[in-house]
């Protein structure tokens, strides 16, 4: 049975809730209010944001913690650090019912990957952002900080591990990947659909993520793991290069499930051998990548990333050669890590 939950009667003394912001689209600032592609991201500082957003006052003690102020296509693994820092702090006070965190779009589904990774998410960690400025004529950012304020307050979202909520739908951090350039319906869950959604005061959730899982460290020192992609007539020029720079991994953008042109699977094939993981993700946008079908193929036929794109494969396969360097040269070992995730 899905949990269901009702409209929210608002207490006496209303949750405490904590916003991080670090920048992003909405906290951006166009010259022109009819302007919603040509703007500058991460202008506008938080406090200004939650001004905007009178409401926020009748769902939540609302407390604000400017962590960064960037384009989010320049997110950074010590950002990431930082993050992680500060949800762990907050987190460790008994009264905070919730943490919200605003992000741009462009890397919200790494950052959020990242977050589901490892943070033990005692109470509920709501990842928002907003397709168009906060001085559009159509700006989402308002809603959507607003919807994401009552899920971070709302009970029936403790447990769920961290979250995205933009355009009125609740989705999984591990799922949640931009899809659209830059319709406010950006946001889906390939593999499950969104977890349930808000509407005004109203919380749903109609299905459970997957479960939980044991976190994995924040590294103090990150592996070089890159992406390379599968098309017509490919070079193997990058990963050669990659493998001549010490990579520690690589993800490929693989083509159908998990298929990759000869001439890129003979390089792959020859940094595997010099201990590089090599791991297959879809270009798609949704499915499966075929598991290996014995330990020999996993070590000749690459491994799979399972239903994760290539860009959460990625930030997965960063903390599992991070914590644990010599799955790099234990193909099977290591896939049986990445199913478990």
């Amino acid at each position: 049975m899905p949990a269901a939950s009702h409209p929210a009667q608002i207490p006496a003394q209303l949750p405490r809730v904590v916003v991080l912001a670090t920048g992003g689209t909405i906290a951006g600032s166009a010259g022109s209010a009819a302007s919603s592609a040509h703007y500058q991201a991460a202008t506008v500082p938080v406090g200004a944001l939650l001004q905007a957003v009178p409401p926020l006052q009748g769902v939540a003690r609302v407390e604000a913690e400017q962590v960064a102020q960037i384009d989010s296509k320049d997110m950074s693994f010590a950002l990431w650090s930082a993050l992680a820092a500060r949800i762990a702090y907050w987190t460790a006070q008994p009264d905070v019912a919730g943490i919200v965190i605003t992000h741009g779009t462009d890397t919200l589904e790494e950052t959020a990957m990242f977050l589901h990774l490892t943070q033990p998410c005692p109470i509920p960690v709501v990842l928002t952002a907003a397709m168009r400025p906060s001085t559009s004529l159509s700006a989402d950012g308002p809603l959507n900080l607003l919807d994401a304020v009552r899920v971070a307050a709302h009970a029936d979202a403790r447990g769920k591990g961290v979250l995205v909520v933009i355009n009125q739908q609740i989705h999984a951090g591990r799922d949640a990947t931009k899809a659209h350039t830059s319709a406010v319906n950006a946001f889906v869950s390939p593999s499950g659909g969104p977890l349930g959604f808000v509407q005004d005061d109203y919380v749903r959730f109609q299905r459970a993520p997957l479960p939980a899982i044991a976190p994995l460290p924040v590294p103090s020192a990150w592996p070089m793991v890159e992406i390379v992609g599968s098309y017509a007539e490919p070079s193997r020029v990058v990963v050669d290069a990659l493998a001549a720079a010490g990579v520690r991994g690589i993800v490929v953008a693989a083509a159908g499930n998990g298929s990759v042109h000869e001439v890129l699977g003979g390089a792959l094939a020859d940094a595997a051998r010099q201990g590089v993981a090599v791991v297959r993700a879809s270009r798609t946008g949704a499915g499966h990548v075929a598991l290996p079908a014995s330990a020999r193929a996993a070590v000749g036929g690459f491994l799979s990333a399972l239903d994760l794109n290539p860009y959460k494969a990625r930030v997965l396969l960063l903390l599992l050669l991070a914590a644990d360097p010599s799955l790099g040269a234990d193909p099977v070992r290591l896939q049986a890590r990445l199913a478990a995730f």
